[in-house]
C-alpha cells in the first residue's frame, strides 16, 4: 500500500500549522513550525506571504490538513468520507468520530505510541490485541467497550514503555480509560465532537467532496 515516506516536518510547514506528526518532538524547540514558519520549498517564504486564498483553496488545505493528521492517503480518506455520507447527522462530524475510533488513531490516544504512525506500526507489527484477539489492520473499527492493550510479549518496547510514561503526564481523552501498567484501555463511549482535540473545519471538506 502506498505512503508517505518524506520528512513529515515537511507537511506541517505547508500546512501552516503543528499537525503533531512526530509526538513530543512537537513540543519542543525542535519543531519545524517554530523554527520556519512557512511553507518549505523554494517559493514558501512567498506562498506565506500571500493576502488572501480562494473559497476552493481554503476546502483543499483544510481536506489535506485532517488527511496528514490521522495519516492517511488521499483514497483512505475518500473511501472513508463516502462510508459517513449516507450515515444520518452532520457529515464532518461523522467523518472525524469514524477517524477517531479507526485502531490506529484509539492506540495513539491511548498512549500506547508517541504518533499515529508509530501506533500504525505497532499495529501491523501484531502488538495490539483487542477483545483478546490480535488485530493488525490499522483501520479497524473500534466499537464502545472494546479492549484494546498491547499484547503481554510486547510491553516492554522500549517505545511503548516511554509512550506510556509520557501519557502519565497528560490525560487521555474523556471517552477513553486506561490502565499504563497493565497497558490497557476501552473507549467507553463514541467521542462527540466537542470531545475530539482536532482543530479542523470539517465542514470544508464536506463542501469539497460535494462539489
Amino acid at each position: 500500500m502506498a505512503r508517505y515516506t518524506g520528512a513529515v516536518c515537511k507537511l506541517c510547514r505547508r500546512e501552516g500549522t503543528k499537525l503533531f506528526l512526530k509526538g513530543s518532538r512537537c513540543l519542543t524547540e525542535k519543531c519545524a513550525v517554530e523554527r520556519r514558519a512557512y511553507a518549505p520549498g523554494q517559493h514558501g517564504q512567498a506562498m506565506s506571504r500571500r493576502r488572501k486564498s480562494s473559497e476552493y483553496q481554503k476546502q483543499l488545505r483544510e481536506k489535506q490538513k485532517v488527511k496528514r493528521i490521522y495519516g492517511l492517503t488521499e483514497r483512505q480518506f475518500r473511501n472513508a468520507f463516502e462510508r459517513v455520507r449516507p450515515v444520518p447527522g452532520v457529515t464532518g462530524e461523522n467523518l472525524l468520530i469514524l477517524l477517531e475510533t479507526r485502531l490506529d488513531n484509539i492506540v495513539h490516544r491511548m498512549g500506547f505510541a508517541p504518533s499515529r504512525g508509530s501506533a500504525r506500526q505497532l499495529v501491523r507489527h501484531r502488538h495490539i490485541q483487542v477483545n483478546g484477539r490480535t488485530v493488525d489492520v490499522p483501520s479497524y473499527a473500534v466499537q464502545p467497550d472494546e479492549e484494546v492493550r498491547v499484547a503481554e510479549q510486547s510491553r516492554d518496547l522500549a517505545a511503548v514503555r516511554a509512550s506510556l510514561e509520557a501519557l502519565s503526564r497528560a490525560a487521555p481523552v474523556s471517552w477513553i480509560t486506561v490502565d499504563t501498567e497493565k497497558a490497557v484501555g476501552k473507549m467507553t463511549e463514541l467521542p462527540t465532537r466537542d470531545t475530539i482535540p482536532v482543530a479542523a473545519q470539517e465542514q470544508l471538506i464536506v463542501e469539497l467532496y460535494s462539489k
